[in-house]
């Protein structure tokens, strides 16, 4: 089952905690330490707060924490920026999102429309699908027949063993949507869409389950990415996405066509679509 809130908070401090040396911040390492990583104590001291606040922090009482005590902690267990700022909301109670649209909005749908021959698509706020072109249903026609929870893109990387076949270097994709899925939906983490979700897929995926409590989180990375497609042959598509104003809560990806190659045009032949 996926963690209460504030529970959230506690691993995602005690997984940092674990994952840096004392040499890495000029403590010594000492005889005899049996905890991986850093102690409490020692997080403390580096932090500059009291080992027992810090303790109730990692546990996940409800305490208030500044800012700048904020940043004193992620810079002792060498937060990156989009880590610090996971911190700052994992601190704060969820809060009531904007409700994007249930459907994507029909300006969207021109959208990702204009874009053919680039296969593209819209999620919701969960990382549902809520719409896409021809080109991606060609990329990827099973999109058409996901239904419920599994209409998602997190459902259909994770779960769906076709895609390990179509995307090459499934692993290290997966892992990156994976952490840029849980930055970008933190605020949703105790919605029980969001907890249905997770729940599933720690049931689904060996690694989803396996990396799921590491906690990672990551910005969204413009990136490369290839595919193995039974009939178009090997494709490779600039992997960007767009966060309309107008709509907050929705994301516009879209693969887009490299100079010079003819991917999406191999894609773009109608007997493709299976």
């Amino acid at each position: 089952m996926s963690a209460p809130p504030r529970h959230e908070l506690a691993a995602f401090l005690r997984s940092r905690r674990e994952a840096v040396a004392p040499e890495q911040v000029g403590l010594p390492r000492g005889p005899g330490r049996r905890t991986p990583g850093l102690r409490r104590e020692e997080v403390a001291l580096l932090a500059g707060v009291s080992v027992s606040w810090y303790t109730w922090l990692e546990q996940g009482r409800r305490i208030s924490a500044s800012d700048d005590v904020l940043r004193a902690i992620a810079r002792a267990l060498l937060l990156d920026e989009t880590e610090t700022e996971h911190l700052a909301r994992l601190t704060r109670p969820p809060a009531t999102p904007i409700e994007p649209p249930r459907e994507a909005p029909s300006a969207l749908v021109r959208l990702i429309t204009a874009m053919e021959p680039a296969p593209a698509y819209v999620l919701g706020p969960s990382w549902e699908f809520l719409a896409w072109n021809d080109a991606q249903a060609r990329l990827y026609p099973a999109i058409a027949r996901l239904t419920g929870i599994e209409r998602n893109l997190l459902w259909v990387q994770f779960a769906d063993p076709a895609v390990r076949e179509l995307v090459v270097d499934w692993d290290v994709h997966a892992r990156q949507t994976l952490a840029e899925f849980r930055a970008a939906t933190a605020e949703r983490r105790a919605e029980p869409d969001h907890v249905e979700l997770v729940e599933r897929l720690v049931e689904a995926s060996p690694e989803f389950a396996a990396w799921w409590p590491e906690h990672a989180v990551a910005r969204f990375e413009t990136r490369l990415r290839r595919f193995h497609h039974p009939a178009a042959g090997e494709l490779t598509f600039e992997y960007q996405q767009l966060e309309p104003l107008e709509w907050p809560g929705l994301r516009v990806v879209c693969h887009l066509p490299l100079p010079g190659d003819d991917s999406a045009q191999r894609l773009a032949v109608r007997h493709y679509l299976v």
